[in-house]
């Protein structure tokens, strides 16, 4: 059974397996009662369409270095994640970023020698194998009608994943991301926690951007996006007040490490 390229493996992926009816003709998929390969992740990467949705529960911020991620800021230091605990139960009613709902499958090129993508999963996430329940992946050799289902939803997470790029190209061509920081007041505490690491907008470039360019981004939609990411940004001081409640209060002064 021949496995993808392990190097740079995404987020939350262990391997990389290309799914096939001649390897996995029999076998099934069974749904998740939790998502444990979210435990303990602070930040989850985000397509740009998500953003009015995620923005009602998570900070949006954006990667620091020159090819910025929108990510959904679950926790506000590395190891913490204050909505889905450590068996993975997800807080009800909670928005998950589609990054994390296509997981244990995704598309990927099996050399780098080819532009086609193919349907690969991870067989370590103990969902996927020759069970006796769970839905079927193959029916007399074709794709079953759940796996054309998890092929469609990759498809369009691709495809998102595109228009993603082009919205980052956007404001790079007119500078709008800066360094960011936010900076949380706590009551009796004379020392602000102050947490650094990753960019936002700049909203004085965004206020005073032309008023043509304006038309075009409202007209397009960009525009309700940036806004929506820049008041994402109050839900901080919800993530610093879940980790008190947790027992894992950042300190003072925390740095965004690198996405991996």
């Amino acid at each position: 059974m021949a496995s993808a390229p392990q190097s740079n493996l995404p987020l939350f992926y262990n391997d990389l397996v290309p799914l096939n009816s001649r390897d996995h003709a029999t076998w099934t998929a069974r749904g998740a009662t939790s998502a444990k390969w979210l435990a303990n992740q602070h930040a989850v990467p985000l397509t740009v369409e998500e953003f009015p949705q995620a923005a009602r529960h998570y900070p949006i911020i954006f990667s620091s270095g020159e090819n910025p991620v929108p990510l959904a800021l679950m926790g506000l230091n590395e190891g913490v994640n204050v909505f889905v605990d450590a068996e993975g139960n997800v807080a009800p009613g909670l928005y998950i970023p589609a990054y994390a709902r296509r997981y244990p499958f995704m598309l990927a090129k099996l050399s780098p020698e080819t532009n086609e993508l193919s349907l690969c999963f991870d067989p370590s996430c103990g969902l996927i194998g020759e069970f006796e329940d769970g839905e079927k992946l193959f029916a007399d050799a074709e794709p079953s009608e759940a796996t054309r289902s998890i092929l469609s939803f990759c498809e369009q997470f691709e495809q998102a994943g595109q228009r993603t790029q082009a919205f980052i190209e956007e404001i790079r061509k007119h500078e709008l991301l800066m360094e960011g920081e936010a900076s949380i007041q706590q009551p009796g505490i004379e020392q602000p926690f102050i947490y650094r690491g990753f960019q936002m907008f700049n909203r004085e470039k965004v206020r005073d951007m032309r008023g043509d360019v304006l038309r075009s981004w409202s007209q397009s939609g960009l525009l309700p996006l940036i806004y929506a990411q820049m008041f994402s940004l109050d839900l901080m001081s919800t993530i610093f007040a879940k980790q008190q409640e947790q027992g894992t209060a950042p300190t003072p002064t925390i740095n965004l490490p690198p996405l991996n």
